[in-house]
């Protein structure tokens, strides 16, 4: 404190000189190497991979993303949209990158840069031929409710002008070592500009998102009779021990995973699903904002969570992480901003008129009694 005083101009340059650790001005010299940045964002992404068993190296990763946090801010970002004519260099990364729904080979790529599909990612002028964040879009008639109907390479061609919806199926980070770095509220917004400008029809900007977490966190607060749970357990205990006794198991997570092998009792399992995802992502709580990570993306955003789709994804991948859940996240231009303030400061979650329904029977009226198996 000392060392600042108003009345010396050159008092708050001496104390940044005096506190700024010596790595970042090494950084900094790294990064005007030839292929500085791209290197420097490896070296990151192996901190990262370290973290947990070397703790002390963390005021290292600080210095390492409040710089590429300078770096790489969204005035240097450049949006480009990706096609089938795409240098081959951008294309191998496409691929490689995507993760939320792996490609099988080059014409499934081929299907999902057609036409009726949009891809768009933000490069930076240091890394080209990098993607760093990208998302892929389908232009339909209507709002997709399973990814099936979005990402099969057999999928006709939709005629453009009949499109009135698009559908943000999959956002992918891709560079590791830009992790905490956010780009996606950037993204989206500045796609769904785009593609206005583009199509006049459009009316309707709707997500297909994932619920990666929702498996692991029901395992894990079902356990250890966590108090969020309990709540949820008490809503759809007569249909969570019915669950249990048709598959002749303990856990509901693997009645709900023997149910699905089996294809037995789809009736009954989809409407489990249905609300069992709706009180997950609305009551699940990490302070007053949703637990699940995507929900928590897209309404910081300012969408809302439009519909909840039960067996949506029948991946394997999709079956491990959620039983298949799925959900539309809707961003409607004009409440956007509302909807934005009223999550971040007090969390309250935006909801289309379905959910709120749903969700509207399931607190008001405690499960009771098990509907019927089919």
């Amino acid at each position: 404190s000392q060392a600042y005083r108003v009345e010396d101009p050159d008092a708050l340059r001496r104390l940044i000189e005096a506190v700024e650790p010596p790595r970042q001005e090494l950084i900094r010299r790294l990064n005007m190497a030839p292929e500085g940045t791209a290197h420097l964002i490896e070296m990151r992404s192996f901190l990262l991979s370290v973290l947990k068993e070397h703790p002390r190296l963390r005021n290292v990763d600080y210095d390492f993303k409040a710089l590429l946090s300078s770096w790489f801010n969204r005035g240097f970002l450049v949006l480009k949209r990706i096609d089938w004519h795409s240098p081959a260099a951008v294309l191998e990364k496409l691929m490689q990158y995507e993760a939320v729904h792996p490609m099988s080979g080059w014409d499934d790529m081929r299907r999902r840069l057609s036409e009726d599909r949009r891809c768009y990612a933000f490069f930076h002028p240091a890394i080209p031929d990098d993607p760093l964040i990208f998302v892929e879009v389908a232009l339909t008639q209507s709002v997709s409710r399973s990814i099936h109907e979005v990402i099969n390479p057999d999928l006709p061609v939709n005629a453009l002008q009949q499109a009135n919806t698009a559908i943000f199926y999959s956002i992918n980070n891709a560079l590791d070592g830009l992790r905490g770095i956010s780009f996606g509220n950037f993204l989206i917004k500045q796609v769904v500009t785009e593609l206005q400008r583009e199509f006049e029809g459009l009316e309707t900007f709707s997500t297909l998102s994932p619920m990666p977490t929702f498996r692991r966190f029901v395992d894990q607060y079902s356990r250890e009779t966590n108090e969020q749970w309990v709540a949820i357990d008490q809503l759809l205990n007569v249909r969570i021990a019915e669950c249990c006794r048709l598959a002749n198991k303990t856990s509901i997570s693997e009645a709900i995973d023997a149910l699905i092998d089996s294809n037995a009792h789809e009736v009954f399992l989809l409407e489990l699903l249905q609300d069992l995802s709706l009180l997950y992502l609305t009551q699940l709580k990490r302070g007053v904002h949703a637990l699940d990570p995507v929900a928590h993306f897209h309404l910081s955003n300012g969408a809302e969570l439009f519909l909840v789709n039960p067996l949506a994804n029948k991946a394997k991948h999709g079956l491990k992480e959620s039983w298949g859940c799925m959900v539309n996240y809707r961003y409607d231009i004009e409440t956007m901003i509302s909807n934005h303030e009223s999550y971040v400061t007090d969390g309250v979650i935006a909801l289309g008129d379905e959910p709120q329904a749903q969700l509207d029977h399931l607190l008001d009226k405690p499960d009771s009694s098990a509907k019927k198996a089919s």
